[in-house]
């Protein structure tokens, strides 16, 4: 009996492949690979989701990831990982995530598994980013692309980077991650959810997604409200946050100091937001940093107007870059500055006083949203698996 190919994937927490690779598992499997699984499953922060991991037939391993590149813990995750690839044979690997991407790539090559493919999900190096990262990251990613057979990247901007300037074997674009367009439902009792959350049934609510922590920038918005409050009076919306992390307490208390914690509500991290986007007017997304952010994306998706910062990833899905500091496009409002309270301020005092082109700029999203479904990158990620065999 001939044993099964044995597909590796590697990130540093758990809770990534359940969250946002499932489709790539069925890919392979339906290619006849037997999934190993290389994470740390101790993560406090994403033990909720190796739950997920059961009856997907997915072979699990423990790996002691860190996420600094500084700790000197990594050359133990690095001897785990050689021990794991000698022992069993693996015939593909695939990275996602910063750290597991690096030590994965030098221990395939240190035993010469492969062939390796690396998601690059975001670089740390990108327009805008701090001197540091590019120091640090760039040559780092550089040196690399040598070990990495398929490069794939879910932004423009990386992937023009990386085709010009690495040296991976093949590097592709794909949409992102692929939003399940079929699960975006509209089916909800509006004012009972908002009553259930304890939200006003008269304010406009303005919606932001994401962990509570600083590349997510929610203090930027905090901010904004209290701005817009001393500039123009009354405040007409009514601001959620939902996710959880290590700033909740930091931003409550920046709520409460700046007097406007009447006008926010935490509500954690959620399980059901498809019910959250319904009873929302308007995202709001002020990121320092993303890949291709999949919140935003669900957003749109839902049909909601968009005023976000003017980031990577963010400009591939609302279709343009700001030009001036804050820049109307059809599904909303590019803010230049992801700190510029001011331009924030504006923007949503704007979209307040447009609401009948808030529908037409919610529909033109849910039509742009369809550009990243989760069809159009299974299919690119079939061909990349098929070319990749093949040679």
């Amino acid at each position: 009996m001939i044993p099964p190919r044995k597909a590796l994937l590697v990130t540093t927490v758990s809770g990534f492949i359940p969250q946002f690779e499932m489709s790539n598992v069925h890919i392979l499997q339906s290619m006849g690979y037997e999934i190993h699984y290389a994470t740390n499953y101790n993560t406090p922060a994403y033990g909720k989701d190796n739950k997920r991991l059961d009856g997907t037939g997915i072979i699990q391993h423990q790996i002691d990831f860190v996420r600094s590149p500084f700790n000197i813990h990594n050359i133990n995750v690095y001897h785990q990982l050689k021990r794991l690839m000698i022992k069993e044979h693996f015939d593909l690997v695939h990275c996602h995530t910063p750290m597991g991407s690096v030590i994965a790539r030098l221990a395939a090559h240190a035993t010469k598994t492969g062939p390796v493919i690396y998601t690059a999900h975001g670089f740390h190096f990108f327009k805008g980013a701090s001197y540091i990262n590019w120091l640090f990251y760039y040559p780092v990613e550089k040196l690399l692309s040598f070990f990495t057979d398929q490069l794939i990247c879910i932004n423009q901007e990386d992937y023009k980077r990386a085709q010009k300037h690495f040296h991976a074997k093949h590097v592709n674009y794909i949409p992102g991650v692929g939003l399940d367009i079929n699960k975006v439902k509209k089916s909800i009792n509006k004012s009972g959810k908002k009553q259930e959350l304890g939200l006003p049934a008269d304010k406009f609510i303005l919606l932001s997604s994401g962990e509570l922590i600083k590349r997510k920038n929610h203090e930027t918005i905090i901010r904004t409200i209290q701005y817009y409050k001393n500039f123009i009076g009354t405040i007409p919306f009514h601001y959620i946050i939902c996710g959880q992390g290590e700033l909740e307490y930091y931003l409550k208390d920046l709520a409460e100091n700046l007097n406007v914690s009447e006008h926010i509500s935490f509500l954690g991290y959620r399980n059901d937001m498809m019910d959250i986007f319904q009873i929302s007017d308007l995202f709001i997304f002020p990121s320092y940093q993303e890949g291709l952010p999949m919140a935003l994306l669900e957003a749109m998706a839902y049909g909601l107007p968009v005023i976000c910062s003017d980031i990577r990833g963010s400009r591939d899905l609302m279709g343009k870059c700001a030009v001036e500091a804050i820049d109307v496009c059809d599904g909303g409002i590019l803010v230049k500055q992801p700190t510029d309270i001011s331009s924030y301020s504006q923007a949503i005092f704007l979209i307040l006083n447009s609401k009948k082109s808030l529908e037409e700029m919610g529909k033109r999203n849910a039509i742009r949203a369809k550009s990243f479904c989760r069809e159009k990158v299974d299919d690119a990620m079939f061909d990349i698996y098929s070319s990749i065999i093949k040679e």
